[in-house]
């Protein structure tokens, strides 16, 4: 959307823009994650980028106390409205309880605003499909609020805020990945994320011939209610029962021969297999980093792979239709690697492939996965962008 379409589009909903206090717009992107899945959590390294598409939002700042906020996404909930001084959680409010969250989190950090705003929320991220479109909208909010006040944290503060509001308010136990890479993204760059000690380096992402796609399966998943929490408390029980034998903090600080050593320390064999996900896939995510220094992008892809089946056998939140559109891409001979990305069961592929007969190869991966599934998938070639900012 340009900037003149959300003026438009702000002058429609609370009416024109004479007379307010001057209009001002803020970006935040959606991210994907080329590898490291279900590593964060586990103190693992995560390899995610930003991307070129992500949340706008564009803002008159108030006098008074009041909230006003609206999203083209979300039309039919119209404007949502409260108060600086309310902002409890409320289910009615639907996807407002995202900015409202943060603002309340940063009050609580003792970043008080005095005055609220009018907004108008755009997102062009597919609803629902693994590319973070909360977490966009949490990073938006936190710049967007944190240049209205003058408060002047630090961005990665920011980016805890946002972590932080998802997990307590909004109650989504998430990993900080998805808010570090929205908020520290760089054009052109992958960053490999320590999310333990959030040590991070970028690595510039040439891929020389070859595209980044996501391909949305269209099967929709909710992550609050996902098998995710789940996961993550198998992986707690994993780690408890090797710290019977061991000193580690994180599972992910085990190297694969380590793992191989304990394991048989792990009572259930089911949760073995969900720490032998996370152990190998921060390897891989090491390993990958270093292909992709190294200009390697055929090795790249062949790890990419390998993380899909470790995720698909050993972690099991594939599911039919992550899996159909990631073997319908693995017998194209362009395709150099693909995987899904995300938290799983349902949402979104990633895959490296050659720009040379790019349509036909997505014409077939799209046909066989339609045949396999009833579903049509949507396919989206993507750059890789800056992360959160106000626009000029």
């Amino acid at each position: 959307m340009t900037k003149d379409e959300l003026i438009n589009l702000f002058n429609k909903v609370y009416g024109s823009s004479e007379g307010n206090r001057g209009l001002h717009f803020f970006f935040a992107p959606g991210r994907v994650n080329l590898i490291g899945e279900h590593t964060d959590y586990n103190g693992g390294l995560v390899f995610p980028c930003a991307l070129t598409v992500g949340t706008y939002v564009v803002i008159s700042p108030r006098a008074d106390r009041k909230i006003r906020m609206y999203s083209d996404n979300f039309p039919n909930i119209g404007v949502v409205e409260l108060s600086v001084g309310s902002l409890e959680y409320n289910e009615d409010h639907n996807w407002a309880n995202y900015p409202k969250g943060v603002i309340e989190t940063m009050k609580k950090h003792g970043y008080i605003g005095e005055y609220g705003f009018d907004a108008v929320f755009y997102g062009d991220i597919p609803n629902g499909a693994g590319l973070s479109s909360s977490a966009s909208i949490e990073l938006v909010t936190a710049i967007m609020w944190d240049w209205l006040n003058d408060f002047q944290a630090d961005r990665v503060q920011l980016v805890k805020y946002a972590q932080e509001a998802e997990n307590q308010y909004i109650g989504v136990n998430c990993g900080i990945m998805d808010q570090f890479a929205i908020g520290m993204g760089k054009e052109e760059n992958a960053v490999l994320l320590d999310c333990h000690s959030l040590e991070y380096h970028y690595a510039p992402v040439k891929l020389n011939g070859v595209k980044l796609v996501i391909a949305n399966t269209n099967k929709r998943r909710g992550l609050a209610d996902s098998k995710y929490n789940e996961r993550r408390s198998e992986c707690e029980q994993a780690l408890r029962d090797l710290q019977a034998v061991t000193t580690i903090d994180n599972l992910c600080e085990l190297s694969n021969n380590e793992f191989l050593k304990l394991k048989t320390h792990i009572s259930d064999p089911v949760v073995a297999r969900r720490a032998k996900h996370a152990v190998t896939e921060n390897v891989r995510t090491k390993e990958a980093a270093q292909k992709l220094k190294n200009q390697d992008v055929a090795g790249f892809g062949k790890l990419m792979n390998e993380s899909h089946v470790s995720l698909r056998d050993d972690y099991e939140v594939t599911g039919e239709h992550l899996d159909a559109l990631v073997n319908a891409a693995w017998e194209e001979e362009e395709v150099l690697g693909s995987r899904m990305t995300g938290a799983g069961f349902g949402g979104c592929t990633v895959s490296l492939i050659r720009e040379e007969n790019m349509e036909e190869t997505l014409k077939r991966i799209g046909e066989k996965y339609e045949a396999a599934t009833g579903l049509k998938a949507d396919f989206y070639v993507v750059g890789i962008g800056d992360g959160a900012k106000k626009l000029t």
